[in-house]
């Protein structure tokens, strides 16, 4: 596969999202956003960002889905002056989840919700060579909670090149929620760097569309493969959309999906999309016979 996407669905317009973003962070790269028009809710818009150590493909359209800590983006600083800037700029109309400080795991640390409602998790790492980096982080609450290591087991198992590189327990009975195992994990999935924890808190939320992974398939072997060991939800199947066995939602879609898509004349595209949306599993080979009409 060529890689994964942490796929972000926004209220909020993205090309405004991924703008706000792309200010935060020395380097970051913001590709030209693509508009998809005649939606039930009007023209929308998909644009991909490059944030250090991190792809991510912002989406807008209103109404569906709303960010929750279960799904965060979490940001490793060398410094506390890097801490401090990203806390000032994500605090410009977003509230603290858990208050910019100390705490036993990191010297200083906060847990902020933007005011677009994506959760990140700014912590200093003391003493790292390593440049500043955002990773995905995925944490198993509410009907998930204490399966966190289990997922870990398993993406590793069903991904090429993956690996688990860090693991901490909680203590016994250092989680109020009795049923959380895993305090932190780290690892990658084909490559990509990934946190996983259980939630120490009773909450009521879980994983939602909101916050997806988009594997971008070379070819529809892997589409298949990797469709049969991931979905695990029939009702959830729907135009390359899955959730697997721990509600996490995937995208499992050919690498060159928007070309299929939204590329070629009226009469091509207003075929590929009829073929397109009544798909659970993408049919590249449907979709290409579609296009040529």
């Amino acid at each position: 596969m060529k890689t994964i996407k942490t796929y972000l669905w926004f209220d909020s317009d993205a090309v405004e999202v991924a703008q706000t973003y792309a200010g935060m962070f020395q380097g970051a790269q913001m590709g030209s956003p693509l508009i998809m028009r005649g939606t039930p809710q009007g023209d929308t818009a998909a644009v991909d960002l490059r944030l250090p150590g991190l792809d991510i493909l912002a989406f807008s359209l209103s109404g569906y889905f709303k960010f929750n800590p279960a799904g965060s983006l979490f940001v490793s600083c060398r410094t506390k002056e890097e801490v401090d800037h990203l806390h000032r700029r994500l605090m410009e109309g977003g509230r603290e989840l858990m208050p910019l400080g100390a705490y036993p795991f990191s010297p200083w640390y906060a847990w902020v919700e933007d005011k677009y409602g994506l959760s990140w998790q700014i912590i200093l790492i003391e003493g790292t060579k390593s440049e500043l980096s955002v990773r995905p982080a995925l944490m198993f609450s509410g009907v998930a909670t204490g399966r966190a290591e289990e997922a870990m087991d398993f993406y590793a198992s069903v991904f090429p090149g993956s690996e688990a590189i860090q693991k901490s327990h909680y203590e016994e009975g250092g989680a109020p929620d009795k049923r959380a195992k895993l305090a932190h994990g780290s690892m990658t999935i084909n490559g990509v760097p990934f946190i996983l924890q259980d939630n120490g808190m009773p909450v009521d939320y879980t994983f939602n569309e909101a916050f997806s992974l988009m594997v971008l398939c070379f070819d529809q072997a892997e589409i298949d493969r990797l469709w049969a060991a991931l979905s695990h939800v029939p009702e959830a199947e729907q135009c390359g959309w899955l959730k697997d066995k721990f509600g996490v939602s995937w995208q499992i879609v050919p690498h060159n999906l928007y070309d299929i898509l939204f590329t070629g004349t009226k009469e091509e595209i207003a075929r590929v999309t009829e073929a397109f949306m009544p798909m659970k599993k993408i049919d590249i080979a449907a979709l290409e016979k579609a296009k040529r009409g």
